[in-house]
């Protein structure tokens, strides 16, 4: 279609206009899109631990309730105490036990840990494709056929190095001279200064158990709404009158023994003074505060002696009452009546 009334430079102009902006728009657009891609690309995992320390690239998530640390392409990670568990994105854990210091790299499916101390145990069924780097060797896992691939690789207390395989094999690989070894699956070595000449049995001296990495979040706290209260309770009104005496407050036990005061004299700052005067020690004083107690500790009552009590004074006794005298003639004639009877007695037994 063409307007007689428009100048053929004019339309060319416009033409070109109109194609720069479908371009640049379709460019921006493509950028929008891409980021969210690329934030996903560059994910490692997500970490968590009692004790760690993150910088670099990172992102926090909240998952029911917990911040999650999601670490990303050149993190770097500290443990100070403790272990730690990170949970990559395409499967499989890498298990940390600190104190330790490592960093992440990821390039497509292929993620780089440089390991600068601790421990770390990994296990990933196929991807990512793991190395890790110390400061003298490169450690890479080897897979047997489509099986798993499980390694411990670290550092013990003396700076040796500890690698053990636990499903597959390990290829070590010497940074400065290119001598390499393979360690097959469960097996244990130790390395010396990362010389791979020195190479001798591990004897499980480092140790790093993915069961007891594992994070427990802290408990949750739910607010639970108190309870209904009863009939009874809810019929009483408020105020009224009731008086609730407080609990009675434990005072403390008196302490007997001494106390000790310092007192010390104040001490003097002087600006304009290099060197500063010194406490006199002569003008610090030590109170000692006691209290004296008896040397004998009497609990009861002292009673003193009693009076003396004087004897009862005895009962006097009656006299006996006097028989009354018999008359003198009563007194004969039993005298003469005795001598009778005797002469009576006597005649009696001459007849």
């Amino acid at each position: 279609m063409s307007f007689p009334f428009i100048r053929p430079r004019l339309t060319r102009r416009a033409i070109w206009l109109l194609a720069s902006l479908t371009v640049l728009g379709t460019a921006f657009l493509t950028t929008l899109a891409a980021r969210p891609d690329e934030g996903a690309s560059d994910s490692v995992g997500i970490i968590d631990g009692a004790a760690i320390a993150v910088t670099g690239p990172m992102r926090v998530e909240t998952v029911r309730g917990f911040g999650r640390t999601v670490l990303r392409s050149g993190s770097d990670v500290s443990v100070k105490s403790g272990t730690a568990r990170l949970d990559l994105t395409e499967g499989g854990t890498i298990s940390i036990c600190g104190p330790a210091h490592f960093s992440v790299l990821k390039v497509g499916n292929l993620l780089t840990v440089a390991l600068d101390s601790g421990t770390i145990h990994f296990s990933v069924e196929r991807a990512p494709a793991i190395t890790i780097y110390t400061p003298l060797l490169q450690i890479q896992p080897i897979a047997i056929g489509d099986g798993p691939q499980d390694a411990l690789v670290g550092f013990d207390a003396t700076g040796a190095m500890c690698v053990r395989a636990y499903r597959g094999a390990v290829r070590l690989e010497q940074q400065l001279t290119g001598q390499n070894i393979v360690v097959p699956q469960s097996s244990d070595v130790l390395l010396l200064n990362g010389q791979l000449d020195g190479l001798r049995g591990g004897g499980d001296r480092c140790s790093c158990d993915p069961q007891l990495t594992k994070y427990t979040p802290p408990p949750r706290l739910e607010i639970v709404p108190p309870a209904a209260n009863s009939e009874d309770a809810s019929a009483k009104p408020i105020g009224s009158g009731e008086i609730i005496s407080p609990l009675p407050v434990d005072k403390p036990a008196v302490k007997d023994g001494p106390i000790f005061e310092i007192f010390v004299p104040p001490l003097i700052y002087n600006a304009n003074a290099e060197v500063q005067p010194e406490v006199d020690t002569s003008m610090i004083v030590v109170l000692r505060r006691v209290r004296v107690r008896p040397t004998l500790i009497f609990q009861g009552r002292v009673e003193g002696d009693l009076p003396a009590s004087s004897a009862p004074a005895p009962t006097p006794t009656r006299p006996a009452a006097a028989s009354p005298s018999k008359p003198a003639a009563q007194a004969n004639d039993s005298m003469v009546d005795r001598v009778v009877h005797f002469v009576r007695k006597l005649w009696s037994r001459g007849s």
